[in-house]
């Protein structure tokens, strides 16, 4: 029998965003390889119950993340593989007999730097040099774009490995939940959402701006509608309706009935939302930023800095086919995508 120790910091997170899905999704797929390996989830505890509770778990995490950088605080002895899900780490000294690794999720700090604070971009900078000079760390990407731009910086093939993220399979719909949400908030028709964390690097002002240029033409987009939990940074959402971070099975339910799932970020690392869009059947229109998408036939790409090519990108994908053999086909394009399947992706690279 096997150990990995695998870094759950990230769902320890307010807001643990598409990341946090990766941590969940390896942890689940792991369990389909039980039988040969056994997993310890390593991160701060969870206090939280009280003020004073969430103040000390904010603190722990501080400690882990600088302890971590320098050691393998938490891991008990004897892991075969130390894995950290972030740049948090942990990245302890070499050890004889263990395998260490990291996902690199993005370049995000350096993408777009006004998405996180001065503070942000050089933990991440510093973070990664450190993986970077680090020989023994194995280094886990997910796009082959990813790949190249990690080889760029002089790390050698040999220590880089591709992954493909998985999905949830939508067995959850909360139906009512999701109507009874719609309705507090007037919307009882046809209406597009734009589903993931708000923040500045989504491009959801541009968004707004050319889904009210696509509505005059094409009212059959109804209103725009996030849903999500509010990042790092000030977006203004200019009136337009907000739901706030719900529940899996609601979210599930809301793909489903949405028209459309637009998603146009400036940049990403790799974009979850528009294939969890597309495993339930819905139409989606994404930005070429998005690496998820690229190459699919099934989903209308625009230019993420210009409005015209958003506004006529959300009417092209409306006046896709949506009867019940177009929603099977977007369906049966994912079925691959499985959490138990970058589980096996992630222990080839570790062999």
């Amino acid at each position: 029998m096997r150990t990995v120790a695998i870094s759950v910091d990230q769902l320890r997170r307010p807001q643990p965003g598409g990341i946090g899905t990766y941590v969940r999704g390896l942890l689940d797929g792991m369990q389909e390889h039980h039988g040969e390996w056994t997993v310890q989830e390593v991160g701060p505890p969870i206090l939280g119950g009280s003020r004073w509770g969430a103040v000390a778990e904010k603190l722990r995490g501080r400690y882990y993340t600088e302890r971590w950088a320098r050691s393998d605080f938490g891991v008990a002895p004897g892991a075969t593989v130390i894995h950290a899900t972030t740049f948090t780490g942990p990245f302890g000294p070499p050890l004889a007999g263990t395998i260490r690794s990291v996902t690199v999720q993005d370049f995000v700090w350096r993408d777009q730097p006004d998405s996180t604070t001065a503070r942000g971009r050089e933990f991440h900078e510093s973070r990664f040099q450190l993986v970077r000079r680090r020989e023994d760390i194995r280094i886990f990407v997910t796009t082959p774009a990813m790949a190249e731009r990690v080889a760029a910086e002089g790390v050698a093939a040999s220590r880089i490995f591709p992954i493909t993220l998985g999905l949830d399979r939508p067995s959850d719909l909360s139906g009512d939940a999701a109507t009874r949400l719609l309705d507090t908030h007037g919307v009882t028709g046809p209406f597009t959402l734009c589903a993931g964390t708000i923040e500045a690097r989504k491009n959801l002002p541009r968004l707004i701006a050319a889904h009210r240029l696509a509505r005059h033409q094409t009212p059959e987009l109804g209103p725009l509608v996030f849903v999500g939990p509010r990042g790092w940074g000030d977006v203004n959402l200019d009136g337009e309706i907000s739901l706030g971070a719900v529940e899996r099975g609601v979210l599930n339910a809301l793909l489903t009935r949405a028209s459309v799932l637009a998603y146009v970020p400036l940049a990403e690392g790799w974009g979850l939302p528009p294939l969890e869009a597309l495993n339930v059947g819905t139409r989606v229109v994404a930005s070429t930023s998005v690496p998820s998408i690229e190459g699919r036939s099934d989903v209308v790409t625009v230019d993420a800095l210009a409005l015209e090519s958003i506004a006529e990108g959300l009417t092209r994908a409306v006046a896709l086919a949506d009867d019940g053999a177009s929603r099977a086909a977007r369906r049966s394009s994912v079925a691959s995508l499985t959490w138990g399947a970058m589980a096996q992706q992630h222990i080839a690279g570790w062999q």
